[in-house]
């Protein structure tokens, strides 16, 4: 079914309960559930059909998570709007935002991700950016502290890609390696084990990847030849092949 009133849409993100998507002009547009104010058009009101997000021009992308939302403008600032209780809009306090506030400290960003309470960016040198929830160390700076504003992640430079699930990160680098942190319990970081991570670890057996995608408790990467590998929670089959275990390494798809 066609969403209403969209036209000339370039990117679209998902939510838990809400989707936003960038026009060719720059606006954003959102539309779903918006208690926190995640729709970004000033209400707490659910919205059927989009609506444009108040006071934002110039965006070239978008991340959605569970109840807050994040955009890049073509200066490289970061705008984020909705629910803030882990400090994941990133403007130093805990409010929730209905209308988008600008992410301290950040500059010459290209790519934003949202997981459910923290959130991720990926600066044009190549490194990347966490803040929000941190109680599994899915921020990657080392500790399990909140963080109200950006913090760098430890260790990852010419990183390419980024992508967060629920209380996990994803990130590639440009040598076609991934490199995982936080939430383990299922096995989402691929590197063999179910320890969390406060600080980077490489996913193991991956080489020549060129993208990547952070499911909820589970991971996705792939190669130029369209081969995919997943792993992580398997409970209904999301990484293929059948409901099969849990995967704490990268398994090929069957079929790709």
């Amino acid at each position: 079914m066609r969403v209403l009133k969209l036209e000339d849409a370039v990117r679209v993100a998902a939510g838990a309960d809400h989707s936003l998507a960038v026009n060719w002009d720059g606006t954003v547009w959102t539309w779903g559930s918006n208690p926190a104010g995640q729709l970004g058009d000033g209400s707490t009101t659910n919205r059927f059909a989009p609506v444009q997000v108040s006071g934002l021009t110039d965006s070239v992308s978008i991340g959605a998570g569970d109840s807050h939302s994040l955009a890049v403008r073509s200066d490289g600032t970061v705008w984020a709007w909705g629910s803030n209780g882990s400090g994941h809009l990133g403007d130093s306090t805990t409010e929730d935002r209905p209308t988008p506030v600008q992410v301290m400290g950040l500059e010459d960003i290209t790519a934003v991700a949202a997981g459910a309470s923290h959130s991720l960016a990926l600066a044009s040198d190549g490194t990347v950016w966490a803040w929000g929830r941190n109680s599994f160390g899915q921020l990657g700076d080392g500790t399990t502290e909140n963080r109200l504003t950006p913090v760098q992640v430890v260790g990852l430079t010419e990183v390419q890609s980024i992508s967060a699930g629920l209380s996990h990160s994803l990130a590639l680098r440009s040598d076609g390696t991934v490199w995982a942190w936080g939430w383990n319990a299922s096995g989402q970081l691929g590197d063999g084990t179910v320890l969390d991570r406060s600080t980077p670890a490489q996913v193991s057996g991956l080489e020549d990847v060129v993208s990547i995608t952070a499911g909820p408790n589970h991971s996705v990467a792939a190669n130029a030849d369209s081969v995919a590998w997943t792993w992580g929670r398997n409970g209904f089959g999301q990484l293929g092949g059948g409901r099969s275990p849990n995967r704490l390494v990268p398994t090929l798809v069957p079929g790709f």
